[in-house]
């Protein structure tokens, strides 16, 4: 316990010095003493408060709950598939966040002028129940399919579900009206600066009760990385313990997904930081790790992507994939766990 302490606190100190730095430097260049005079209200002009507070703030405590939240899911995911490529990406739950938008706006289009303008003026409500359904769907699906067969095929499954519902989304997009795919195309993107002070409420709870259900699952958890059997040995309701943890990942996947488009590669990378640093495969240590880790990670891209570039734009997904596909190839290759599937 001495060490999982000793990172969480090295990972505290960097995420609020990255968070600090995150404030003070975007296309507007601000001191870091003037960044806390704003955050603080301490003799800051008007320009410099906005900008700190009512444009960066949201956006640093969005990046950091996002990216906790998907760490998090990542470890109950590879612990609940017992793969160590498993996440939301892998597995297709990005997709369905994905081709449940597609369908909402394809909706409207043929739904008439009205509901139109419905999804324009409450692009955020219809857009965050359409992905968290998506979402929650292909969890189920998922879950229910790999009890049935092995890690890799669940994978590949995973990956094919991922391109069909991307194909589909684009023939779905084709029937949409304009500004339906206006809105789809701001979606996707995957931003972490499109949630407004008065939605973190919305993103926050879910992602707390999910981390309140992973904290509950994570003894039962590892006593299921050894088995079935093992897990029912010792008294696991393994059934029970399954929609348990199904549901905390829901809860922590889906208002990410919905409010800040389909963010990858975090919940894959996360988990196997925090298993470095714990030296140990145990679920309770991993959590406050890789959701400091995943918060890292997140904020570190938003900061890659809103630094004062010449030739802006960047996109969130590409810079996380620069850093994410390495570890998946590193895992695929060299993991003892994928070795055994062979």
């Amino acid at each position: 316990m001495a060490r999982v302490a000793t990172s969480s606190i090295a990972l505290g100190a960097a995420l609020a010095a990255l968070a600090l730095y995150a404030l003070a430097h975007g296309q507007i260049t601000l001191s870091i003493p003037e960044a806390l005079a704003a955050l603080f209200g301490a003799h800051a002009d008007a320009m410099t408060a906005q900008i700190v507070v009512d444009i960066r703030l949201p956006r640093v405590l969005t990046a950091m709950l996002a990216g906790g939240a998907l760490g998090v899911a990542g470890v109950l995911m590879q612990a609940l598939f017992r793969n160590p490529v498993a996440d939301a990406w892998s597995l297709g739950l990005l997709a369905g966040g994905q081709l449940g938008v597609a369908l909402t706006v394809t909706a409207a289009a043929f739904a008439g002028p009205a509901a139109i303008s419905f999804l324009t003026l409450f692009a955020g409500p219809s857009i965050t129940v359409a992905a968290a359904g998506g979402v929650a769907l292909t969890a189920v699906f998922m879950l229910t399919l790999g009890r049935r067969i092995g890690a890799i095929t669940l994978l590949v499954v995973g990956l094919m579900l991922g391109f069909t519902a991307q194909g589909l989304t684009s023939v779905l997009l084709h029937f949409a009206a304009r500004a339906g795919g206006r809105v789809y195309g701001g979606w996707s993107d995957a931003s972490f600066a499109g949630v407004e002070p008065a939605s973190l409420p919305w993103l926050t709870l879910p992602i707390v009760i999910g981390v309140a259900l992973a904290v509950a699952t994570a003894k039962p958890l590892t006593s299921l990385l050894l088995g079935e059997t093992y897990a029912k040995s010792l008294g696991v309701r393994v059934t029970t313990l399954r929609r348990l943890a199904l549901a905390a990942t829901v809860a922590l996947v889906a208002p990410v997904v919905a409010f800040c488009g389909p963010v990858s590669f975090i919940g894959l990378i996360a988990p196997h930081f925090a298993r470095r640093l714990a030296g140990s495969a145990r679920i309770l240590p991993l959590l406050p790790l890789a959701a400091l880790g995943g918060a890292l990670l997140a904020l570190a891209g938003d900061a890659i992507v809103h630094a004062p570039w010449e030739q802006h734009f960047l996109h969130l997904n590409a810079i996380l994939a620069i850093l994410g596909a390495p570890v998946v190839i590193l895992i695929l290759v060299f993991s003892p766990a994928v070795r055994g599937w062979r």
